[in-house]
């Protein structure tokens, strides 16, 4: 299954920072593969942060925008 903009909504935004959630019906490993978010490329900036509820887990990711959208777990 393929990303669904319908599944993304703005929790908070300040100052540039965007705190994200995205639910779908896909495991973490799909959901967190590069370029799965690319369709909203021009709306997520590096340092933003997601916090998706997939069908096997939750989990709270910080965004990478470079020639795709990346997400990796917080550090």
């Amino acid at each position: 299954m393929a990303f669904q903009n319908k599944n993304l909504s703005v929790i908070a935004y300040a100052n540039g920072f965007t705190l994200w959630h995205y639910a779908a019906n896909e495991t973490m490993t799909a959901i967190s593969t590069s370029g799965y978010f690319d369709s909203v490329k021009t709306l997520m900036n590096t340092g933003d942060v997601v916090i998706i509820n997939a069908s096997d887990n939750t989990s709270i990711k910080k965004i990478t925008v470079s020639g795709s959208i990346s997400v990796a777990e917080l550090a």
